[in-house]
């Protein structure tokens, strides 16, 4: 059973306005648990919107959001409870600090939990390291923090909930390349450490070429594919035609496979390419 699911999924905003837009267009898809899924798509294709309704803060024009088999949206449901365990990192996310410390800041989901002060003090401590904040820095202020650190304590704050899925709306935006990196990799680990979900909303096919397992591609409000990294990539015109850049290294091997050098045309990260070219100048057919 999916741990996360959308059936037949519509949001409709200003519904009987002239501004009147449909963000979500009968979606239809299953994360199942474990799985690091990347979400792309042009600017209004309807990612933040879909994300949302998945996390409970939206409620569906029509269609269905079940976490572990269950309507989010029911009667009964506890959709406190579903934010609680579907966790959502907004943009920009630092700009949601507010504690006196950065200690506060991150206890701050897992104390309206109800947890006790134990607990509380093992999961802040736990995900300041696992996002790379060093303890000192637990005491101060968060606005005296630089602007990557800020990200990453707002980050933290989410994690502590120990959500069964993470959810990041473009974590990386405005961060320099290294910075970029550094948070991508602390998560790839905390995916890898917990078990736990991890959906990824970037603009960057180099990000998610590089870190995710499944691709879910959204144009126009709906579903393009969800399939992993290597399959969708392997349909760059139409990624192309919806306004989406394949990975440089996946443009520069589909360049030499015009050119009639024989090599794999499903390349899509850096270390995987570098293997192949030396593969072929070894003498070989390109291949691992």
């Amino acid at each position: 059973m999916p741990v996360l699911e959308a059936i037949d999924l519509t949001y409709t905003y200003s519904i009987g306005t002239p501004f009147e837009k449909t963000a979500v267009d009968h979606v239809n898809l299953q994360i199942e648990q474990g799985e690091f899924v990347g979400i792309i798509g042009h600017t209004g294709s309807g990612k933040s919107t879909l994300m949302q309704m998945l996390n409970g803060l939206l409620k569906p024009t029509s269609g269905t959001v079940k976490l572990d088999g269950r309507d989010i949206w029911e009667k009964t449901a506890d959709r406190r409870a579903v934010r609680f365990q579907v966790g959502l990192v907004f943009q920009y996310p630092e700009y949601q600090l507010f504690e006196e410390t950065v200690y506060k800041d991150i206890a701050f989901g897992p104390r309206n939990m109800g947890l006790d002060e134990k607990e509380i003090d093992r999961r802040v401590r736990e995900t300041a390291e696992a996002v790379g904040l060093k303890p000192e820095l637990l005491e101060q202020s968060p606005y005296a923090l630089s602007g990557g650190q800020k990200r990453r304590a707002a980050i933290a704050g989410v994690m502590a909930m120990e959500p069964k899925v993470l959810i990041l709306d473009e974590p990386t935006a405005g961060l320099d390349p290294k910075g970029r990196t550094k948070i991508l990799t602390q998560l790839r680990d905390y995916h890898r450490r917990t078990g736990c979900t991890v959906m990824l909303v970037s603009h960057s096919m180099e990000d998610v070429a590089k870190y995710v397992s499944r691709l879910l591609v959204l144009s126009h409000a709906q579903v393009v594919c969800y399939d992993t990294p290597s399959a969708v990539f392997a349909r760059g015109d139409s990624l192309a035609e919806m306004g989406l850049a394949l990975p440089q290294i996946t443009r520069i091997f589909h360049g030499l496979r015009a050119k009639g050098v024989e090599i794999p045309d499903e390349v899509y990260t850096v270390k995987y390419g570098a293997e192949q070219l030396l593969a072929l100048l070894k003498g070989g057919e390109g291949k691992c």
